[in-house]
């Protein structure tokens, strides 16, 4: 197996589990906050989504799903177009209303997108640097991992909270 084939497998055990955890939730449940601060099933697993895309989309220098595919219009969230959840508040989680559908469609769309662009890269790809504005700069294969280590958290995080609601 080549680093490619690891990356993509990656990307798709987090599509596996998140696409199992709305399923068969109503979007109360999926709006549902375990404490007036938390983070709710539907605002995990938009943004775990969103931050794929967006730096995904950037590495690759292809447009995001979330606007090449007009999911911006379906979710019609009251954010900015280029919003992906980072610095969000109580009051933006709670505004993520939405239901199960438009979330496993747009992470669907994203992480097959996410798998086909990896599966082609190089290990001489990876060092590339996607990323100067840290130091050190951020390479493909550090911005990647980071990826692949967010959205397992978020993607862990909403399991949990679908435990507790069903339990």
């Amino acid at each position: 197996m080549n680093t490619a084939a690891v990356l993509a497998d990656a990307f798709g055990r987090i599509q596996e589990v998140v696409t199992s955890i709305p399923r068969g939730l109503t979007p109360e449940q999926l709006a549902m906050k375990p404490y007036a601060d938390g983070n709710t099933i539907a605002w995990l697993l938009w943004h775990l989504t969103r931050i794929q895309d967006d730096h995904l989309a950037g590495a690759s220098g292809i447009e995001q799903r979330w606007t090449a595919e007009g999911w911006f219009e379906r979710f019609a969230l009251p954010f900015s177009v280029a919003a992906t959840g980072y610095g969000h508040g109580p009051d933006d989680v709670a505004a993520v209303r939405v239901d199960a559908e438009l979330l496993v469609g747009y992470h669907a769309s994203v992480s097959d997108h996410t798998i086909t662009w990896v599966e082609q890269l190089s290990d001489a790809d990876l060092d590339r640097i996607v990323d100067e504005s840290w130091d050190p700069p951020v390479s493909l294969g550090v911005r990647l991992v980071s990826v692949i280590s967010d959205d397992l958290q978020h993607a862990g995080q909403a399991a949990y909270l679908r435990g507790m609601l069903l339990a």
